[in-house]
Parts: C-alpha cells; structure tokens; sequence
C-alpha cells in the first residue's frame, strides 16, 4: 500500500491542538503568544520543526510520519515544537542549547515527558536522505553530512579527528 500523506481534517486538528498548546502556554507562563503558522511541508525523517528564517517563525510537520502516527505525534510532536516555539519567545533561539534546560522547563509546564526524538518505523515512507562524503585523517575515514562538507568547502570551518587530533581531508587518503 503506498503511503498517504495527513489530509485536510486531520491538517485542520493539528493547527488545533497547535494553537490549543500555544495558549496553555500563554496562560502558564502569563505571556501572550500570537501562534506562528503551521506549515505541513517537512520532508525527511523528523516529523516537526520549529524554524525562524529571515525573521519569520512557522512550526513544520510531516505530513507522511503525522499520517502514519498521528496520535503519537499530536500527543509529542506538537507540544515538542510549541515548546520550542516558547523558548524562542522568552528566551530568544540563539540564547539557549536547542533542548536544553529551558526547552525541558517548558515540555515540563505542558505536561509532557522532554524527550528529544521519537522512534519511528519510517519504512516506505518518502524520506530524504543526506548525501556523505569521505574525508581522512592519519588514523581513518570518516563520512560528513553534505552540510559539513558545504561548510568545509566555504572555508567556514575544519574538521578535526577525536582520535588523532588532524584536520580531516576530502578525498582519497
């Protein structure tokens, strides 16, 4: 059977249990809260997002993980991403580690256990995959993420081996 993506009523309870969220954390933290969009564009392998990008905030779902365990991900998922949502308004994004101490306080006031991932069965579901490229030190080989690699690439930064302490190097060794 192939796989069905979230349809437009359970689209419509997830906004509202996300908006639900961002109330009761308004009146537990005494704030006022305006709900950022909820997007259902996610692809990948997490089934939420909370994402700031030029300025603009939007919690994001999976529309294929929410289809499959759409109470699973209701109960977590929307709290999870509310909460960092949350913890952008207080304390500001760049302020805090992702899930640390104040993202846990706040999973904590929703009443819900701070767990970071969840472990889906993701099989034939369309996930998207990072490309890895092989780079090298004196003692081995080890596979960065296309996003380190680009980094590397730009000259933004170097990658260093936990064993041997040398700069990894793209390429054959």
């Amino acid at each position: 059977m192939d796989p069905i993506p979230l349809d437009e009523s359970r689209q419509r309870q997830v906004r509202e249990a996300t908006a639900e969220c961002v109330s009761r954390a308004a009146r537990l933290f005494e704030r006022e809260f305006v709900a950022p969009p909820v997007r259902f564009d996610l692809s990948g392998r997490a089934a939420g997002q909370y994402r700031v990008l030029r300025g603009e905030a939007a919690i994001r779902y999976n529309p294929w993980i929410f289809a499959r365990y759409f109470h699973d991900n209701l109960a977590d998922t929307v709290p999870h991403e509310v909460a960092h949502f949350v913890v952008d308004q207080l304390w500001g994004l760049r302020r805090v580690r992702a899930h640390g101490r104040e993202w846990r306080s706040v999973m904590q006031a929703l009443g819900v256990e701070p767990r970071v991932t969840a472990s889906f069965d993701l099989s034939g579901l369309p996930v998207r995959r990072q490309r890895r490229f092989d780079y090298h030190c004196a003692c081995g080989v080890h596979s960065l993420t296309t996003c380190r690699h680009n980094r590397v690439l730009r000259g933004e930064v170097r990658y260093h081996c936990r064993h041997c302490g040398e700069t990894l190097r793209p390429g054959p060794a």
